[in-house]
C-alpha cells in the first residue's frame, strides 16, 4: 500500500486528492492547522476516529507551513511514497491585505517543505502546487514557455515557490513536479471565491434569504474547469518517471460576467435584478485574462477534462440551491 501526505488536506483540491488517492489504495495523511471551529468538514466522509478505527482511510496531523519542525514531525511520522503540496493563503484578494503572510505561508513555506523531504524522505516523489495566476498579465493562451508576470502577491509568491521547487530538483536530485493549473471548482470551493459566492447568492436568492450580491470585475476572463479533474491531473503527473511542470486546463475562456449570467439563468432568475458593483471587491491590479495551452499535459498525461463550462455552473447551483433551502427550513 503506497502511503501519501496531502498539505492543506481541508480545501477543495485537498478533500477532493484524498478522496480519490483513498479509492486508489493509498494510505493517506493529511495536514491540517489547528484552528478554534471544525474545518474538517470536507473530509467528514474519509475520516475516521483513530481511537475507534486503528485501519482507517484518512490520517490527519496538525500542522502549519509556518512551522519547520512540525513538518519534519510529521514527514518523519508518515514516511510517505508521495507528498502533495496544496497549502496556501489561496485568495489573491485577500494577498494585498496579508501580503507578509502569504509570502510566508505560500513561498517559504514550499521551502520549509522541501527541506524538510530532503532532510527527512529524499525518495518521496513531490507535487507542488503552482498557479496559473502566476503569468499575470502575459497574453493567453498561456502554456509552459509563457514568461511568468505576477499581479499579486498571491502570484509573487507562487512564482518564488515554483522557482525553488525547481532548484531543490536540480540542486538534491528530489522528484519535484510543479502543476500550474488554470482556476477548477466544485460545490466544495470556498464561499469567498467568486465562483461559489456567485452559485451561494443564487441558491440563497432563490430561498429568499439574501436579497443582493455584491461583485467587483465583471469583465476578467479565466479558463474554468472541475476542481476533481485537476486533482486526477496532480496524481497523473507525480506517476512520470521524470518530473516535469505541465500547465493544466481547459482551453475555453469565459468573463465573470458569464458565469454569473449562467448561473443566475441556472434558477431561473434575471442577474441583472440582484447584482451591484461594489470597490471592495476590485483588485488593486487585475490579471485580465488567463486561458491555458495544456496540450503538453494532454500529450504526456493521456488527460482531458471531464465537465465543461456549462455542466460546472449548473452542478454548483443545484447544489447551493439545495443547500439554501435546508439552511432556510432549519
Amino acid at each position: 500500500m503506497k502511503r501519501a501526505l496531502v498539505s492543506g488536506a481541508t480545501g477543495q483540491d485537498g478533500s477532493w486528492l484524498a478522496e480519490q488517492l483513498v479509492d486508489k489504495g493509498y494510505e493517506v495523511h493529511g495536514i491540517i492547522r489547528r484552528s478554534s471551529t471544525i474545518n474538517t468538514e470536507r473530509l467528514d466522509h474519509l475520516y475516521e476516529d483513530p481511537a475507534c478505527a486503528p485501519d482507517r482511510r484518512l490520517v490527519l496531523h496538525f500542522g502549519d507551513m509556518t512551522d519547520p519542525l512540525a513538518l519534519v514531525d510529521v514527514l518523519g511520522k508518515v514516511q510517505p511514497d508521495e507528498v502533495y503540496h496544496l497549502a496556501a493563503q489561496s485568495h489573491v484578494r485577500v494577498s494585498f491585505d496579508v501580503p507578509c503572510y502569504t509570502a510566508d505561508v505560500d513561498a517559504l513555506g514550499t521551502l520549509r517543505l522541501l527541506e524538510a523531504v530532503r532532510l527527512i524522505c529524499p525518495r518521496a516523489r513531490v507535487y507542488v502546487a503552482g498557479s496559473s495566476e502566476m503569468f499575470g498579465a502575459a497574453p493567453p493562451p498561456q502554456n509552459e514557455r509563457t514568461p511568468f508576470d505576477p499581479q499579486s502577491p498571491y502570484a509573487a509568491a507562487k512564482v518564488f515557490s515554483y522557482h525553488i521547487a525547481r532548484n531543490y530538483r536540480r540542486a538534491h536530485g528530489l522528484h519535484v513536479t510543479c502543476g500550474i493549473l488554470m482556476n477548477h471548482e466544485s460545490e466544495r470551493r470556498g464561499e469567498t471565491f467568486v465562483t461559489r459566492k456567485v452559485t451561494r447568492a443564487v441558491g440563497r436568492i432563490r430561498a429568499g434569504t439574501q436579497a443582493k450580491l455584491f461583485l467587483g470585475n465583471l469583465d476578467a476572463r479565466r479558463d474554468w474547469g472541475y476542481a476533481p479533474d485537476y486533482t486526477d491531473a496532480m496524481f497523473r503527473m507525480l506517476q512520470l518517471d521524470e518530473p516535469r511542470d505541465l500547465v493544466i486546463g481547459t482551453g475555453e475562456s469565459h468573463t465573470v460576467r458569464e458565469w454569473v449570467e449562467a448561473a443566475f439563468a441556472a434558477a431561473d432568475l434575471d442577474w441583472h435584478d440582484y447584482v451591484e458593483i461594489h470597490p471592495r471587491y476590485l483588485r488593486p491590479a487585475e490579471v485580465d485574462h488567463l486561458r491555458a495551452d495544456a496540450s503538453e499535459a494532454r500529450r504526456v498525461l493521456g488527460w482531458e477534462p471531464t465537465v465543461g463550462f456549462a455542466d460546472l455552473v449548473g452542478r454548483m447551483v443545484r447544489h447551493d440551491v439545495n443547500l439554501a433551502l435546508t439552511e432556510k427550513r432549519c
